[in-house]
C-alpha cells in the first residue's frame, strides 16, 4: 500500500490562479498611472515638435497623399499617446482639432490633395424620390388656394411609399412562399 504524506493531501494554495498570467498588477500599465502631460498645452508642446521632424513629416505627408483621412491619422496618434500614458483621453480629445489643423496646414504647404475626413456623406432621399416630391408639391400648390402647402405630409407619404422592399431577400434561412 502506498503511503501518502500530508503535503500531498493539502491543495497548493500558493500557486497562481487560472488566467493570472493574462493580467498585470494594478498600476503596472501606462494608462493606469498618472499621465505625463495633464493639460492640452503640455500635450501640444509634446506633439508639435514631433510633427515637424523630418522623418515623421515625410511619413505623414506620404500617408496623407495615399488617401488616409487626417481625422484617422490624428486620432491614431493621440490614442497611441493615451495608451503610452503621455496624456489622458480627455486631453487627447481636446488636442485633436489642433493636431488636425496642423496636419492640414502641412498638407497645404506641401501641395498635397488630402482628405480631412469630416465631410458629410449624403444619406438623404434619392434623386428620383426628390423629383417626385417636387412634382407633387407643384401640383398641390397650383390646385390649393392656401399659401403654405403641407410639405411635411407630402414628404412623409412619399417616404412611406419608398420604404417598401422592392425585392425579396433570399438567404439560407429565409421563408419560401
Amino acid at each position: 500500500m502506498v503511503e501518502l504524506n500530508k503535503s500531498m493531501m493539502q491543495p497548493p494554495l500558493s500557486s497562481p490562479i487560472p488566467g493570472q498570467h493574462l493580467t498585470a498588477p494594478l498600476g503596472d500599465r501606462p494608462w493606469q498611472r498618472p499621465s505625463e502631460f495633464g493639460t492640452p498645452e503640455e500635450a501640444l508642446d509634446f506633439y508639435l515638435p514631433r510633427l515637424t521632424e523630418d522623418d515623421f513629416s515625410r511619413q505623414l505627408l506620404d500617408t496623407m497623399e495615399s488617401g488616409v483621412p487626417i481625422t484617422t491619422i490624428a486620432n491614431s496618434l493621440q490614442l497611441a499617446s493615451v495608451m503610452e500614458g503621455k496624456h489622458s483621453i480627455d486631453v487627447g480629445i481636446l488636442v485633436l482639432p489642433v493636431l488636425m489643423e496642423t496636419m492640414a496646414y502641412m498638407g497645404d504647404v506641401a501641395g498635397i490633395d488630402y482628405k480631412m475626413g469630416t465631410e458629410l456623406k449624403s444619406q438623404g432621399i434619392s434623386e428620383p424620390t426628390k423629383n417626385k416630391i417636387i412634382q407633387k408639391l407643384k401640383g398641390k400648390m397650383e390646385t390649393e388656394e392656401d399659401e403654405e402647402p403641407m410639405v411635411e405630409v407630402a414628404v412623409m407619404e412619399e417616404m412611406e411609399e419608398d420604404t417598401t422592399p422592392t425585392e425579396e431577400k433570399g438567404g439560407l434561412m429565409s421563408r419560401r412562399v
